[in-house]
């Protein structure tokens, strides 16, 4: 979420788009385990055929028969968040919805190419999804709402820097920002625990529901810097993808193929490709520091 205010460090005059501190945090240990979502257990994925929810009245009285549980998946399914769920008149509707995450999102339960990577973390544009993983092995995958058309998500390799279990965004002193995680500190950029609408709605940044937002928190590796420089960097990040300004929500298109938004782990290595050498040498070196 960009703003005016401009912070010194690591030898550079960082703009910010979520808020970040006019002092950046310290690189800290983390102070609790990282706790999985419930819902996000990684299982091989099930064939998972949608119908629409064409409108309102439909909706709501699909949601009336749904359990707690159910309800949950059929937003994080559309994107959104369950408060969400009302606001539209066009919701896929998934066919089975007590599967794991595994089964509703796009992603590959391995990547072969992945394997001497220990972590990495992909947020997808047009899918509205992100993936993470460990030496190849799926870890959590879900929704996400990132960048609207006048602030977007810039793509590329990027990696967590500095993190803060909570900030108030300086564009709005009404927004709260929970477990906070940098992964570009001068375009001030990262992810956050926010309200997810079902689009991208945020200033460039990627939002994700509490759990997933808290599990990176813990999980993901800070950057370590010596006298304002970087001497290990943290977790890499891959954004890629561009969404459909204007178009319809990618995933509706679930309905007629529910191929429609996969990404294989031929994907997976051709998007990584580009970086896996930068990926390695940093990822040595701080082995090596370490």
């Amino acid at each position: 979420m960009y703003f005016l205010r401009t912070v010194f460090f690591v030898g550079i005059i960082s703009l910010v788009a979520c808020k970040q501190p006019t002092t950046q945090p310290q690189p800290t240990q983390p102070t609790a385990p990282a706790i999985k979502p419930n819902d996000s257990a990684i299982a091989k994925p099930v064939s998972i055929t949608y119908t629409l929810l064409t409108n309102k009245d439909s909706i709501k009285a699909t949601l009336k028969k749904l359990d707690t549980s159910s309800i949950a998946m059929l937003a994080l399914v559309n994107r959104m968040d369950v408060r969400s769920l009302r606001n539209y008149d066009t919701l896929i509707m998934p066919t089975d919805l007590t599967q794991p995450r595994t089964a509703y999102f796009p992603f590959p339960t391995t990547v072969a190419t992945l394997a001497d990577v220990k972590k990495i973390i992909y947020f997808s544009y047009p899918a509205q999804a992100f993936a993470a993983y460990e030496n190849g092995k799926l870890v959590l995958t879900g929704p996400t709402n990132m960048g609207k058309k006048s602030s977007k998500t810039p793509t590329g390799l990027f990696f967590t820097n500095w993190k803060a279990k909570k900030t108030i965004s300086t564009v709005n002193d009404e927004w709260e920002l929970k477990w906070n995680f940098n992964i570009a500190n001068k375009l001030g950029v990262g992810f956050h625990e926010y309200a997810l609408p079902g689009y991208p709605a945020s200033h460039s940044c990627m939002r994700l529901k509490a759990a997933d937002a808290q599990y990176f928190y813990y999980w993901a590796d800070q950057w370590k810097v010596v006298d304002n420089a970087i001497v290990a960097y943290g977790t890499p990040v891959i954004v890629f993808g561009e969404y459909p300004f204007g178009q319809a929500r990618p995933w509706l298109a679930l309905v007629q193929n529910s191929d429609a938004l996969k990404i294989d782990d031929a994907a997976i290595e051709k998007i990584t490709a580009p970086y896996l050498n930068e990926i390695l040498q940093k990822q040595q070196a701080r082995d090596t520091l370490q």
